[in-house]
């Protein structure tokens, strides 16, 4: 459901440029709104979320599915944890729908998918690690980096159940935006793959903004 959003990034707390293919980690208080911006178009943005009190609580794929019965994600579904606690809810959307089946690209997916010679490109789990190991005061390790969101990304299901990675359905300017209802740990590889059509071959920066409650009236 496409849902515009009456903020200004000119009102925001703060703004922040992720380079293509970079990560971003960082908490978002419950009640602040963050937006994600697709600055040229057609990115891939993998995210993960959980609870930054109890970083051990994160976004569950399988519960917020079940729980909207619908396999993609836009304005007016609540992100839920794996503790059936909500986490974040869509509130503005003017991309449409977002991927929550066809996870993360990793050194592995890389051979299997295209060539033994694509498995040490850089990937979204290279990112993850990258920043789970550089921020050790989150407390998080790679068996953390379970379910993510594609925001952005166009990875429909087949008839026979399949999934296949198409073309994306963004454009420049598209964004999402998400209020906590929880503090919110965010972690985001702005995706480097080159491989597939979720990127256009070419990866491109994303602007984040987040408005507290005050930045709002």
């Amino acid at each position: 459901m496409l849902q515009e959003s009456s903020l200004n990034t000119a009102d925001a707390g703060w703004t922040d440029v992720v380079p293509a293919g970079d990560y971003w980690l960082g908490e978002v208080a419950k009640g602040d709104v963050l937006r994600i911006t697709d600055l040229k178009g057609n990115q891939a943005v993998d995210t993960l979320f959980f609870n930054a009190r109890n970083p051990r609580e994160r976004y569950s794929a399988t519960d917020t599915i079940r729980a909207q019965g619908n396999l993609y994600l836009t304005a007016g579904t609540t992100l839920l944890s794996d503790e059936g606690n909500a986490l974040l809810a869509i509130v503005a959307d003017t991309c449409g729908r977002h991927d929550t089946l066809g996870g993360a690209c990793a050194g592995e997916s890389n051979t299997v998918r295209y060539a033994l010679e694509k498995k040490f490109m850089h990937s979204c789990r290279d990112s993850w690690l990258l920043a789970v190991n550089t921020h050790e005061e989150w407390g998080l390790t790679k068996r953390d980096i379970t379910h993510n969101i594609n925001f952005f990304m166009n990875v429909p299901v087949t008839p026979a159940g399949g999934l296949t990675f198409e073309d994306g359905i963004s454009a420049p300017g598209k964004y999402v935006e998400l209020e906590a209802k929880m503090d919110v740990l965010v972690l985001i590889s702005n995706c480097p793959q080159l491989n597939n059509p979720c990127n256009g071959y070419n990866p491109t920066p994303i602007e984040l903004a987040v408005w507290a409650p005050a930045d709002r009236l």
